[in-house]
């Protein structure tokens, strides 16, 4: 059986901002740091969000989505095997996750996390969108971002949501940055 949720709040579309994923990385080193292209939050449109359980504990203010996780904003998808989304109380009775009336807190994803938009991928072991400092974390033994065929490897990735900066650390190795000549958009 599968569980349908469907958010249009402007805090749940908050999240998948963060798969706009054309990173522009200026530097090969133990961390990386540049901006990605296209973080944008987005309210006008619906995301529906699937999974094989959906346990609402209103009591906890979350909502745990569990097996085969699959959200889906426009071009953008998220799959994971788990995702919990903390909300916060806005005072009324008519507050809740079900309800669509809810702020979101925190979203936590884990269990073999992948990011999609378009052509550009990430992939990593979990993930945490904190919706106070507008920050977005990818984490795990081996986190790659592609687009096309250049790709970005390191173990955490994080995006401020507000300025589209990123930062992606090595974690104790090195940065991996393979780019393909041919994407570099020529210049007229």
């Amino acid at each position: 059986m599968t569980a349908y949720c469907i958010f249009t709040r402007y805090t749940a579309a908050a999240l998948f901002a963060a798969l706009s994923v054309a990173p522009a990385f200026d530097a090969l080193a133990q961390q990386t740091t540049g901006s990605m292209n296209n973080l944008k939050l987005s309210n006008d449109k619906p995301i529906q969000i699937e999974s094989d359980k959906l346990e609402i504990k209103e009591q906890e203010n979350l909502a745990l989505f569990t097996g085969n996780v699959k959200v889906v904003q426009g071009e953008m998808t998220l799959q994971a095997g788990t995702m919990t989304v903390y909300y916060r109380k806005n005072g009324g009775d008519d507050t809740s996750v079900a309800s669509g009336n809810a702020d979101i807190d925190k979203i936590n994803v884990k269990d073999k996390v992948f990011l999609s938009s378009g052509t550009q991928q990430a992939t990593a072991d979990s993930g945490v969108f904190d919706m106070a400092s507008q920050t977005f974390v990818l984490e795990g033994k081996r986190v790659v971002l592609s687009e096309g065929a250049n790709v970005f490897t390191g173990c955490k990735l994080t995006v401020l949501m507000e300025t589209g900066r990123a930062t992606l650390d090595s974690c104790g190795g090195r940065v991996n940055i393979q780019l393909d000549p041919k994407s570099r958009q020529k210049k007229q």
